[in-house]
This record gives structure tokens, C-alpha cells and sequence, in this order.
């Protein structure tokens, strides 16, 4: 069975490890021209319900426990004003340790052979051949043919349209992402505000997301949410611009707060948020699937990554599984995939109500003590994806 895989993200290179493990020969695509060519975001947690089992399958969970950063899974709730109305320690027992994302990512591609991984092929487009095989054709003029095609390759997937008419919208929410570095000797007061994890200052249709990385970094989200994409009238090719109006979005905001905004150390970056239609399927097309944002892109919730390492754990397993008969494993999949899909994106939409709702930021805390209260386990989808 000759596998080919659009997109070295997370979900792909998990199944690319995955069937690695189980004896299977795949060869992922990538347009970036190399590993280090992009950034690759910030802190990532991962899940003990999906995350960490997609990583045991691939043979990684010690690798990955490797890296996890002490003290990332506190979490604080500030209002406008500073004031913390919620401030959870990392007591080392919770579910969601936390990961550079990068450095899981290059612990991935680490575990692969020697050239499974093929830089600087950009899709320009594919199609079917007939008795499942497709034809992918990349930029340099080059193709392939393949027994088995996976679309892991992200919001705007090149696979996507042999499977589905669907396309992604705004989702009528915004981030813009600014750092701040050396914060607890060049910017002590936003450090201070954030504390040693996660912080989410939040009111009704705004807030102000940080948290701390390696190396003394502050990595923030400055969320706005309307209709319409807002921050896109912004001119971010004037830095100093964009940032100053970015900050008139939260005038009258306490200055620790802002500092996170005002005081970055690098251009901000506009971040626009999409999203597939919740509950996103397709019937069943012979020779090819998708995993990750491909198939249920929805905005950050804390559960996407997990999502997409699962998609291609559990994908990889179904195709051991069944040797010979790729049909029956891309049914089975995709009749757990689907449903995943829907319950992660719906249980996104109620955590940015709590988020960002018109009872923001109590709402959330709320949420937050009524499942302590409860000791409920697992917590609240929403409260837990926030978490």
C-alpha cells in the first residue's frame, strides 16, 4: 500500500508514526521548504483523554514527557481591572501537561525514516484516477500517484474538495498574537499579571490571553470577537500603528493588562479565526480521508491539536487493522471521526460563550467552581477544553 500524506502538522506526522510503528510505508508532503522554515505557535497541552494516547500509539509518550514545562498548567481569570478571580497552581496532578509546540513537532519528524518527510512540495491540485488511486501535482511541475490519500493538511486542504463542497468561513472571532520576551526583567508587570501559566483577562466580546513559555517568554492572544473581521482594517504592515489601535480596543484596561499589548517586542501578527460547518461529513470516497483542521477546523479551543493526533493515531491503527482492505479501515475512521469533529467544535462554541459572553468573565469562573464544587471528572467539556 503506497500512503501519501498532505501536510507535516501534528495529525499527519502522528500518522505517519503510527503506521511507521505498525510496518507501513508512508511519505508526507510539505510546502514549507524546511522544518525550521515557520514558526510553530506556542504552548500546546495535551490532553490525557487524546492527546497522550495518540503519542503512546506513536511510541512517544516518554519522548513527550520529556518535554513537558513545569508549572504551565496554572491558570488565572482576571477581569478588566487586574483583579484575579480565579487562580488555579499547577499542583502536577492535572490532565493537560504542557508542550512547546515545536519541539513536539520536531520530536515527531525526529522518529521518522530518513526522507519521509518531503520539504517544499506545495498541492496544486488533486485528483481521482479511478479504483481509488489519485493523482496529487505539486508547484515544481512534479506528481504522484497514490493507493491512499490523507488530507492532514490544514484549513484551506487541497484534499478537501474530492470529499466535500464544504469551505471555511469567519467565525466572526479574532486573535491578534504579539510577544513579550525577558519578561520578568524587562516587562516585570505584565509578568507578574500572568503569573507562571495561563492567563485570560476576559469581558463581554474581548480579552486578553497570555501565557508563559520557555525561556521568560510571555506569548499573547488579543481577542476581539465581531461579526464582521474587524482587526482586518487594520494596516498590520505599519507595526506601530496596528498596535496602538489594537490597544484603543481596551482603553480604560489595567495597565499590566495592556502592557501585553503595548510593550510587545514583535510586529503583532492578525490571526483571523475560521471555521468548517459544526458537524462537517462526507460519504464514503474510495483511496482518500482527511485528519485535523482538514475535516472539522473549528477556533482554538484547546482541543484541535489533540483532535488531529488522535485523527492520526487512530486512523494509522485502523489501517494495521485491516491489511488489504483500505475501505473498511477509512469507514471505521471516519465513523469515530465524525462525531469527535462535531462534540469538540460544539463544546468550543459554549466555552467562548463563557469566554466572551455578555456575563464574561464570571461566567467562566462560574463554570470553572461549580465542577470543583461537583469534583466532577472529566470537568464540563467547555470548562475542561479551557482548562
Amino acid at each position: 500500500m503506497n500512503v501519501t500524506i498532505i501536510g507535516a502538522g501534528l495529525g499527519g506526522l502522528v500518522l505517519a508514526r503510527v503506521l511507521t510503528v505498525h510496518g507501513i510505508a508512508a511519505t508526507v508532503y510539505e510546502a514549507e521548504t524546511s522544518a525550521s522554515a515557520r514558526a510553530q505557535g506556542g504552548m500546546l497541552d495535551v490532553h490525557d483523554y487524546n492527546g497522550q494516547p495518540a503519542l503512546d500509539a506513536a511510541g512517544l509518550l516518554d519522548g513527550f514527557r520529556g518535554l513537558v514545562l513545569e508549572g504551565r498548567q496554572a491558570m488565572r481569570v482576571l477581569d478588566r481591572n487586574g483583579t484575579v478571580l480565579l487562580d488555579e497552581p499547577d499542583d502536577g496532578t492535572g490532565g493537560r501537561p504542557e508542550v512547546q509546540r515545536g519541539e513536539l513537532r520536531s520530536l515527531l519528524l525526529d522518529s521518522l525514516p530518513e526522507g519521509t518527510v518531503r520539504w517544499g512540495r506545495k498541492v496544486t491540485g488533486v485528483r481521482a484516477l479511478g479504483g481509488g488511486r489519485h493523482e496529487v501535482a505539486f508547484a515544481d511541475g512534479s506528481t504522484v500517484t497514490t493507493d491512499l490519500l490523507v488530507g492532514a493538511d490544514g484549513a484551506w486542504s487541497k484534499v478537501r474538495p474530492l470529499l466535500s463542497a464544504a469551505t471555511p468561513e469567519y467565525s466572526g472571532r479574532s486573535f491578534v498574537e504579539t510577544y513579550l520576551y525577558g519578561a520578568d526583567t524587562r516587562h516585570p508587570e505584565a509578568a507578574r499579571a500572568v503569573g507562571g501559566g495561563a492567563l485570560m483577562a476576559l469581558a463581554p466580546r474581548k480579552g486578553i490571553q497570555a501565557h508563559r513559555e520557555r525561556g521568560d517568554t510571555l506569548h499573547t492572544y488579543i481577542a476581539l470577537v465581531e461579526e464582521q473581521d474587524w482587526f482586518s482594517a487594520i494596516d498590520f504592515s505599519d507595526p506601530e500603528a496596528a498596535t496602538a489601535r489594537v490597544a484603543q480596543e481596551f482603553e480604560g484596561w489595567a495597565p499590566e493588562l495592556t502592557a501585553l499589548i503595548t510593550e510587545t517586542d514583535t510586529p503583532p501578527v492578525l490571526r483571523s479565526l475560521h471555521t468548517l460547518p459544526v458537524g462537517h461529513r462526507w460519504d464514503r470516497v474510495a483511496g482518500v480521508t482527511l485528519v485535523g483542521d482538514a475535516a472539522h477546523l473549528a477556533p482554538p479551543n484547546g482541543e484541535g491539536a489533540n483532535i488531529a493526533m488522535q485523527d492520526g493515531a487512530e486512523l494509522g491503527i485502523a489501517l494495521a487493522a485491516h491489511p488489504g482492505d483500505v475501505e473498511a479501515a477509512l469507514a471505521e475512521y471516519e465513523q469515530a471521526m465524525f462525531p469527535r469533529g462535531e462534540e469538540a467544535a460544539a463544546d468550543g462554541e459554549e466555552l467562548y460563550a463563557l469566554m466572551f459572553g455578555e456575563e464574561a468573565p464570571q461566567s467562566l469562573v462560574s463554570a470553572f467552581t461549580a465542577a470543583a464544587a461537583a469534583s466532577a471528572e472529566p470537568a464540563p467539556s467547555a470548562a475542561r477544553s479551557a482548562r
